[in-house]
């Protein structure tokens, strides 16, 4: 897939991140919720990418508790608003801190399935 994005977008840096074994999707450990700013879980990534990540990005680390229950994975909706389950109370705590409006929705059924809001979408452009 990499070598295919990179062929298919020659402008472009695409830069691989690898997942530690136990996880499935990138936005179930890393996901961007700005321009600026992202939420990633410490136990699904290298300390390599982390690095890589945080030269670009505000990293909001997701404790591994709320991990279990797709902490990352949420909806950035543009205008500082995300939607996420309420149950990631400290992630969507450290998000309202940050000036953020959480909308908190419950939608733990699909968990069930390996996926959360963000895993449910589609967005072809993000807007901040």
């Amino acid at each position: 897939a990499v070598r295919e994005l990179r062929e298919a977008l020659p402008e472009m840096t695409v830069v691989p991140i690898p997942l530690k074994e136990d996880f499935l999707h990138l936005d179930c450990v890393f996901n961007m919720i700005s321009e600026t700013e992202a939420l990633y879980c410490k136990n699904g990534l290298r300390q390599e990418e982390i690095d890589l990540l945080a030269e670009r990005f505000e990293m909001i680390e997701v404790p591994e508790e709320e991990q279990f229950t797709l902490g990352p994975n949420i909806l950035s909706i543009g205008n500082q608003t995300i939607i996420s389950l309420p149950q990631h109370r400290h992630t969507n705590r450290e998000l309202r801190k940050r000036g953020y409006t959480v909308i908190e929705t419950e939608f733990s059924e699909i968990i069930k399935s390996g996926g959360s809001f963000r895993c449910c979408t589609l967005p072809l452009v993000r807007t901040s």
